[in-house]
């Protein structure tokens, strides 16, 4: 089927046919999209993270959050140097994949999911293609071994932690507490039922916006920096049942000790499949909108909760990072379990270490594990959980890991990269790649920052061996990915010595 576009402000010249929907206007015809155009044509596939991809008169448009099958109508929103981006305005037909049932009511209203037209097996499919055409450009197919992409052992209600924002969801509106609606910098979405939580976290969040809704309570306007009610911060452990709530507000509100109070009583009267460990009240007065403590209280309870990964038991705190899919994150540390072999009486680096969750899988089996992590509380979180489980032979350091390692004086026999989303700095990598070790495990939760590390690291004579991605977050458009990295050379001297 060929694919037409109209220009908006010249609507009136254009029309198609409809058996062969060929595009034609009179006089003349147009060779190429402008800002503007209104286009309708096949969304071909989606490129990682979101990208759906259609072609008009040859000419590649990037509508984001299409799904591959579907038929749309767009408009062109932006051209610049060739390339092309639109905004879907109407879905003209769905994919033949599509799905209603079982459906969140929110989508696609709310931000956060992308998939949830369609059926599991479908997004792993579309995930997996993403990742290997990615990887294309470094790793031929067929030059490693592809274990494919591992489910998530929970579809849904398979998230530990939420980060609501209150806010409204049109200008004047009741008091929403949720999620951004696609595409909104400002408007709210009430999900109170998301279908990636478990059934707790939509009654502690439809509690929390009732209880504030009907005291007619401000919420924190990010342009005019005025309002109190700015995020909910709810974290629940899948194995211990434990929860933990916290309510981010400014302190722009007199009298709110006896508010407060009475929030509390609300969140305990909840009939809660899991216990409640704390309920605290964070303030925090920055101009950015992003969940961060000046100043935290515990109203009830204490400040942290326990989960359990793998027979290990991790002490976690509201701003401590953990992994948002506890079963999932079983499926991934073993995995890079597995990828890192033989342990027995080696020396390991976990770098990028986060708490320690990788290094304390690793220690019971090394003869020592040293974690570098730029968070000095992660560090700490670390230390302690390392002490929980009886580790003596873990060690955290505190610092950026591109001027952590020119202080480490062990030689590493081998070593675990775990770096945030931006990847590794490319300073960083020499230095990496100088401890000559042979075996390199590299877990990315950001699969185009792995593919520009693995160019350096392959200069420098490693090979991908194999890899796999692990589904951590079902219906979104995220992926995590775990490679093996060889050095055939290096590995000959460490057995010549």
């Amino acid at each position: 089927m060929q694919r037409f576009f109209v220009r908006v402000e010249a609507a009136a010249e254009f029309f198609h046919e409809v058996d062969g929907c060929e595009l034609k206007k009179k006089g003349r015809s147009r060779t190429s999209m402008k800002k503007g155009d209104v286009v309708e044509g096949l969304i071909e596939k989606i490129e990682f993270p979101n990208k759906g991809i259609m072609t008009v008169d040859g000419e590649r448009l990037v509508v984001k959050n299409a799904i591959p099958g579907q038929m749309i109508q767009a408009v062109v929103t932006k051209r610049r140097k060739g390339k092309s981006e639109g905004l879907m305005l109407q879905l003209l037909k769905k994919a033949p994949n599509e799905r209603e049932e079982g459906r969140c009511p929110h989508f696609p209203q709310c931000g956060g999911c992308v998939y949830q037209c369609l059926p599991y097996q479908d997004q792993l499919a579309i995930k997996e293609a993403q990742v290997k055409e990615l990887l294309s450009s470094v790793c031929p197919e067929g030059s490693y071994l592809w274990e494919g992409v591992k489910a998530s052992p929970a579809e849904t209600g398979y998230r530990n932690k939420m980060e609501f924002s209150f806010g409204d969801g049109y200008k004047g509106g009741p008091l929403e507490l949720g999620m951004h609606k696609r595409g909104s910098f400002y408007d709210i979405v009430t999900t109170d039922q998301c279908q990636i939580v478990h059934p707790d976290f939509c009654r502690i969040l439809e509690a929390t916006r009732r209880y504030f809704g009907e005291r007619q309570i401000p919420f924190y306007r990010k342009l005019q920096h005025v309002g109190y009610l700015r995020h909910l911060l709810v974290r629940r452990a899948v194995k211990t049942g434990e929860i933990l709530v916290d309510l981010v507000t400014t302190t722009q509100m007199e009298g709110e000790e006896e508010l407060l109070a009475g929030w509390q009583e609300a969140i305990k009267a909840l009939p809660l499949e899991g216990k409640l460990a704390g309920i605290l009240h964070t303030q925090n007065d920055s101009l950015a909108d992003v969940v961060q403590s000046d100043c935290t209280e515990v109203l009830y309870g204490q400040d942290y909760f326990y989960e359990e990964l793998l027979g290990l038991r991790f002490k976690i705190t509201p701003f401590s990072f953990f992994q948002t899919n506890s079963l999932g994150a079983e499926v991934l540390y073993d995995t890079v379990r597995r990828y890192i072999g033989e342990t027995k009486d080696k020396v390991v680096f976990d770098l990028y270490s986060g708490t320690g969750t990788i290094a304390q899988l690793l220690a019971p089996v090394a003869q020592s594990v040293t974690g570098v992590e730029i968070v000095p509380e992660a560090v700490e979180a670390a230390r302690e959980n390392a002490a929980i489980n009886g580790l003596e032979n873990c060690h955290f350091l505190a610092g950026d890991v591109l001027k952590v390692v020119d202080e480490l004086t062990e030689k590493p026999d081998l070593i675990v990269l775990d770096p945030p989303r931006d990847g590794i700095h490319p300073k960083a990598l020499p230095k990496i790649i100088d401890f000559r070790v042979n075996r390199i495990v590299y877990v990315s939760c950001k699969p185009t920052s792995l593919v520009r590390d693995l160019g350096p690291l392959m200069e420098a004579g490693y090979r991908v061996e194999k890899m796999c991605g692990v589904d951590m977050f079902p219906f979104t458009a995220n992926c995590e990915v775990v490679a093996l990295l060889t050095h055939c050379d290096i590995k000959a001297e460490n057995e010549e010595e």
